[in-house]
């Protein structure tokens, strides 16, 4: 019996194994994708052009492909939409996770979920219907579709990742912990914040890096409420994102031409900026550790 739980155990073991290379495999191959087709662009228009240029016109006779107000854009609206969805979703899962009821629990976690299952393209259809208008009417704008939609429509969406996620890093933070913390006097909040949170932050941390994807990454619901103009932003201007950017125009742009092989490059961009938010928060983690 003994004998035939190992074979079994080595067959799981060895299932695993697979299923790892396999998702390794596919990250290697995107990024040697992305790499071939996104350097000869940026070999052609040049690097500091393609990156700080202010302008892209991509169908003019004279095409202009600077990439910076899609950079820009979507830097301030992601760290838009953390700074508004990161400490409601955060506060959310510590309320939820330490001091909700166990039937108002039950009912906020399906609303959180059914949150995270609601399509992109709903939001951005709610956002156009309701959201636009109301900044239109309510700032006085020409406008409703605008940067300032955009925030907050990603600040919404971003919410379901950080608060399932914190929740799980902070129930698996040891019970005893805890009741020591109480036992030496500690009230429960004091406990929740100064205990259980730091206990649970490389998770909480995690949440906000998901988050942070969530928002970069985000098309279509973007699109439908930022105007998708290529502007350098501006809370109150119509602007692109770097994903809309390559979603609203490679339906159109030719085969093998230098448009298509620009498109790429943005793909490119965006590749590199969630590595780099990956590995700036992989450091910040380990340089607490060792402190």
């Amino acid at each position: 019996m003994n004998l035939r739980a190992k074979k079994v155990e080595i067959v799981v073991h060895g299932i695993f194994l697979i299923l790892g290379l396999i998702t390794v495999c596919a990250v290697i191959l995107i990024s040697f994708y992305l790499l071939i087709a996104g350097i000869p662009a940026i070999k052609k228009i040049g690097l500091i052009p393609f990156l700080l240029g202010k302008q892209w016109s991509s169908t003019e006779m004279n095409p202009q492909y600077g990439i910076l107000p899609f950079i820009l854009t979507s830097i301030y609206g992601t760290t838009g939409a953390l700074v508004i969805g990161a400490p409601i979703g955060f506060l959310t899962a510590v309320y939820l996770a330490k001091v909700a009821s166990d039937p108002i629990k039950k009912i906020m976690n399906s609303a959180v979920g059914l949150l995270a299952g609601i399509p992109s393209v709903v939001y951005g259809l709610v956002g156009m219907i309701v959201l636009v208008p109301t900044i239109r009417v309510g700032f006085h704008q020409s406008d409703g579709a605008n940067l300032l939609a955009a925030i907050i429509v990603l600040s919404v969406m971003v919410l379901p990742s950080i608060i399932k996620v914190s929740i799980n890093a902070l129930e698996a933070v040891p019970k005893e912990y805890e009741e020591g913390s109480l036992a030496l006097g500690a009230t429960p909040m004091e406990t929740y914040f100064k205990v259980s949170i730091p206990c649970a932050k490389s998770g909480i941390a995690a949440s906000i890096v998901l988050g942070v994807g969530r928002a970069i990454g985000e098309a279509m619901a973007v699109i439908m409420v930022s105007g998708n103009v290529p502007n350098m932003p501006s809370l109150f201007t119509s602007v692109r994102f770097l994903t809309t950017a390559v979603s609203s125009e490679m339906s159109y742009a030719t085969a093998g031409s230098l448009h298509q092989q620009a498109l790429f490059s943005i793909a490119l961009v965006l590749f590199f900026f969630i590595l780099f938010i990956n590995a700036l928060l992989n450091i910040c983690l380990k340089q607490k550790k060792a402190r």
